[in-house]
């Protein structure tokens, strides 16, 4: 049995567990999504030609890639119907601890842009939900970030705690007031010329003399020209960095607000394992945002599965096997890639699950 054939298999078992009943049409676009799925990890690409060459189905290549182009066209093809099943099962399994939210914007495809909710695990963000619009780059309207957020909040367990995290774009009023609205904690970046107001005083946020080392609480402050508060502003310059940075939260303890704030940093290590050092979604030749959307669906149910291969590797002594033995300088997903070579090369049993193991320190 080929290797393609193994890992398409697995990756198709794995998605039929969350969908055992599915029949007629629903069960071949699940078929035609691990072709996918089982294409990009194997080619590391995202390409539709690339990604059909390593699908194993008894066709020609360039049917393949039809079949392909033709699932990414069907406007029946929804992430709230192929992904978010997966998403929910993600944030059911983390909502034992307090629930981490990263909000970020990356490039995508050909002139495009993707607004990205993911959730944080294993020093890793594993993505949730997104949207994708027409743009080289810049900052998405606040309009859009509410937009995602009314996707989201549904898929929240009952009664998890949840804590936002967003950088210099996601300060606005509007979205801080949602996140209120939801009961949700955030540590939000901002911009350090905005106007505070504390105890009837007017200055610009780069005015407060904060040095490198330093941290400085402003805990009731009110953002004057959008006449919202009070809000927790923070002055912070971490020891070793050319600058400080200026965060608004709702959280009043100052030392637990840039913990999480630490935490934001690791949407970056999404986006450059789903780009880079990955799937190279930005070099795919799609360049219309609803079929780069689907073809998301694909790309991040892929990475879910490399991620909770990763883990995998070290919560049952793979690493070793598969790297060095005295200490690892892999992430999560590079580590999932070597094990899955692995399991591959020696003819063993593929793990097929897409949902996540216990938190563990890696």
């Amino acid at each position: 049995m080929s290797d393609n054939l193994r890992r398409y298999r697995a990756i198709r078992q794995g998605l039929m567990q969350l969908f055992p009943t599915a029949q007629g049409n629903f069960a071949r676009h699940l078929n035609t999504l691990a072709g996918l799925i089982s294409g990009i990890v194997g080619s590391t690409r995202t390409n539709l030609p690339l990604i059909a060459s390593h699908v194993p189905d008894g066709t020609h290549p360039d049917s393949r890639t039809k079949r392909f182009s033709r699932w990414i066209n069907n406007a029946d093809i929804d992430a709230r119907i192929y992904f978010l099943p997966f998403a929910k099962s993600l944030l059911q399994s983390l909502a034992s601890r307090p629930i981490a939210l990263i909000m970020d914007g990356s490039t995508v495809g050909r002139g495009c842009l993707t607004l990205m909710v993911s959730v944080v695990y294993q020093r890793r963000a594993l993505p949730i939900a997104w949207l994708v619009v027409r743009g080289r780059k810049g900052h998405f309207p606040e309009d859009t970030h509410l937009a995602l957020l009314e996707h989201v909040h549904p898929l929240i367990p009952p009664g998890a705690q949840v804590v936002f995290l967003g950088d210099g774009e996601f300060d606005g009023v509007n979205l801080q007031a949602t996140l209120d609205g939801y009961g949700w904690r955030y540590v939000n970046r901002t911009a350090k010329n905005i106007v505070l107001c504390c105890a009837g005083e007017e200055f610009r946020f780069e005015s407060v003399a904060v040095q490198a080392g330093e941290l400085i609480s402003l805990p009731h402050a009110t953002l004057r020209n959008q006449h919202y508060g009070p809000v927790h502003a923070i002055a912070w310059w971490e020891q070793g960095y050319d600058q400080p940075i200026y965060l608004l939260t709702n959280m009043m303890n100052l030392a637990e607000a840039c913990q999480w704030y630490r935490k934001r940093a690791r949407i970056e290590t999404f986006f450059s394992d789903q780009k880079s050092r990955g799937f190279n979604l930005h070099k795919s030749h799609l360049s219309d945002p609803t079929r780069l959307s689907r073809l998301m669906i694909a790309a991040c149910l892929a990475y879910i599965w490399i991620i909770h291969l990763g883990v995998l590797a070290w919560r049952e002594g793979w690493r070793k096997v598969i790297h060095r033995t005295m200490r690892c300088d892999l992430g999560l997903f590079q580590l999932g890639l070597r094990l899955l070579e692995h399991f591959l090369n020696e003819g063993l049993e593929i793990p097929s699950a897409f949902q996540l193991l216990e938190q563990m320190d890696v």
